[in-house]
């Protein structure tokens, strides 16, 4: 039997009728209701704008308190969603771990006819990851459950001619991942991993809206109220090597999630009417690929860092909405873009752990972004404009399980826009501002 490599940590498992419920004997019906409670838990969500773009910076409690930092490691049940290769190296069989981050969002907008902040955010996003090796400890598999992206705006205020009045400014997206995961150990210090899952995505639009073409009603003023849900498959592969006992690096890239959203939309033109369309909408989260070094310098003392690059250029270009099927003869079919022209961003992440005696540990971590989003087509329904963060942890043993805690705080500089590149001119001479507390808690069982 090959040993783990050095580094990495153990915990608890799902029984294998469970997982094989899932993957193998009742595939249809248990996917189909796998997905249904996926897609009902995405309209639940009250939602939020996270981090890197729409991207929680870490989706496991222990990693959050160390700045996101993962792609090294192997501690927790996150790695199935930053890097599948690190399965196979967890300490001891089996590795449970279930948890929540908490999402609190503090949002500002203003222009020269409103000066408001978006309603008050408060997030639940659940994980789960389960992790189970084989006796002889070359091959690993696992299954975890994760909502890594999502964004949410809610503004009360005046419209724009001939929208004038009280309105409401609305949008939803949130994305859920549930990822079956296998990884094999190539040598005694190179390891192999992937995913192959089901992604569900869930959106919402709501407000005041100038059509923006390519159609010949670009410029039309509307009253938007648009909602649709989808689900596609996702699939991610990564690596870790062991440079030395104490030196671990990690590779892992994460496929791009292309949905089509099909739900139900409702136009509202000022003297023309009102009708109901049926809407798809064509929504990508981006591709990924992380690179991450995880150093011990002692038994106490452990520094990570890791590098994410996302190609929100190719994801967020924009938006295509297709209306078709109107219950109103007068409303033809619409075929819209919405424009984004999102940038890549660079996300450099920094954690650092300090174990003692005990059972208890402290994480400390930053991380830096580059904000994607330009000036023109920034809107109060989308600020991901988020470019710093700050966190801390603890953690500590009790009994067979290992409880741990983290807080992470992210904001960004003010964005100013002069001149929306957006039709109507909604958004002109406008000030955006965005921050956001995370509160994450997780248990973690090894046995």
């Amino acid at each position: 039997m090959r040993a783990p490599i050095a580094g990495r940590s153990d915990t608890g498992a799902l029984s294998k009728s469970n997982l094989a419920l899932f993957l193998v004997d009742g595939y249809p019906m248990a996917w189909n209701r796998l997905l249904s409670v996926a897609a009902a838990a995405l309209v639940l969500l009250p939602g939020s704008v996270f981090a890197d773009g729409f991207f929680l910076d870490g989706v496991s409690p222990r990693s959050i308190a160390r700045g996101g930092t993962n792609v090294g490691h192997a501690d927790n049940g996150g790695v199935l969603f930053d890097n599948p290769a690190a399965a196979v190296n967890i300490r001891g069989r089996s590795l449970l771990e279930v948890g929540t981050n908490v999402m609190l969002t503090d949002f500002g907008y203003s222009d020269p006819d409103n000066a408001a902040a978006s309603d008050l955010g408060v997030v639940p996003l659940p994980e789960l990851g389960w992790i189970r090796r084989s006796a002889d400890g070359q091959w690993a598999y696992g299954l975890g459950v994760y909502a890594p992206a999502g964004f949410k705006e809610t503004f009360d205020m005046q419209g724009p001619l001939p929208l004038d009045g009280q309105r409401r400014y609305k949008s939803f997206g949130a994305l859920m991942k549930i990822l079956p995961a296998a990884a094999f150990r190539v040598t005694d210090r190179l390891s192999v991993g992937g995913t192959l899952g089901v992604g569900v995505t869930h959106a919402e639009l709501e407000g005041p809206y100038f059509i923006q073409g390519p159609s010949v009603f670009r410029g039309t003023p509307t009253m938007l109220d648009l909602q649709g849900t989808g689900a596609t498959l996702v699939w991610s592969t990564g690596l870790q090597y062991a440079l030395t006992n104490s030196t671990i690096v990690g590779l892992a890239y994460q496929s791009e999630s292309r949905f089509k959203l099909d739900g139900s939309t409702r136009v509202d033109v000022p003297l023309l009417g009102q009708t109901a369309y049926d809407s798809q909408v064509d929504l990508t989260w981006p591709r990924s690929v992380a690179l991450g070094v995880r150093q011990e310098f002692c038994p106490h003392r452990v520094l990570s860092c890791d590098l994410v690059w996302f190609d929100w250029s190719a994801a967020f270009d924009d938006f295509g909405i297709h209306l078709t099927n109107s219950s109103n003869p007068a409303f033809p079919a619409i075929y819209e873009q919405f424009p984004l022209g999102w940038r890549d961003s660079l996300s450099v992440r920094v954690g650092y752990e300090r174990f003692f005696e005990g059972g208890h540990v402290l994480r400390f971590g930053y991380v830096h972004h580059r904000n994607p989003v330009p000036s023109a087509t920034l809107t109060p329904f989308i600020q991901g404009i988020l470019e710093h963060a700050f966190s801390i942890g603890y953690g500590c043993t009790l009994g067979d399980w290992t409880l741990d805690a983290g807080y992470m705080f992210s904001f960004g500089a003010n964005q100013r826009v002069e001149a929306s590149g957006l039709v109507g001119g909604d958004f002109d001479q406008s000030v955006h501002e965005a921050q956001t507390h995370c509160i994450a808690i997780g248990l973690i069982r090894q046995y």
